[in-house]
């Protein structure tokens, strides 16, 4: 990628309301070539969308959970299928609690599941649900929650520090 394409992801990740008069201002170039690579960046896949981080405990949630799910075998193609058939499934029954499910490897552990709830509940609930993935081997389920009441916070979720990130030249990463 160039470095305005670098530039452009950064800044819209900080603030995607900026419109690309205000883009070109904050980057230093013309308008035209921000149109141009904002549109180039969606129609690549780049930018799969604009959206907004809420704040999760004015919206009445109080957990965050990151649960780990270990399958006795890997995923061939038919589990793979099954599962993506349960979620499918769940989400047209109406709104769903979990925030991103992807299968991975790390701390003896092979997908996770990121979910936000209202009380524990509504946590024990989505726990009980995923035990129907027990028909595709699974062998344990492991989950960290965070209470999103703490009023000690260390890095709540954001993508600033990524767009940082993102803007920090190579050589200076390497």
């Amino acid at each position: 990628m160039r470095e305005i394409e670098w530039k452009v992801l950064s800044e819209l990740m900080r603030n995607s309301k900026l419109s690309d008069r205000q883009l070109a201002k904050k980057i230093g170039s013309s308008q035209p070539t921000i149109t141009r690579t904002r549109r180039r960046l969606e129609k690549e896949g780049y930018i799969r969308e604009y959206t907004i981080i809420p704040d999760f405990r004015k919206l009445g949630y109080a957990i965050l959970a990151v649960t780990f799910f270990k399958y006795k075998k890997g995923f061939d193609a038919a589990k793979t299928k099954r599962a993506k058939e349960i979620l499918s499934d769940s989400y047209k029954k109406g709104p769903f609690e979990i925030i991103m499910a992807e299968r991975g490897i790390g701390c003896g552990y092979n997908a996770i599941m990121i979910s936000i709830h209202r009380d524990y509940s509504s946590f024990t609930e989505l726990t009980r649900w995923a035990q129907q993935f027990y028909s595709l081997d699974l062998g344990e389920i492991e989950s960290f929650l965070v209470n999103l009441a703490d009023e000690v916070r260390y890095q709540p979720l954001t993508f600033s520090s990524l767009a940082k990130h993102l803007q920090t030249p190579k050589e200076k990463k390497e």
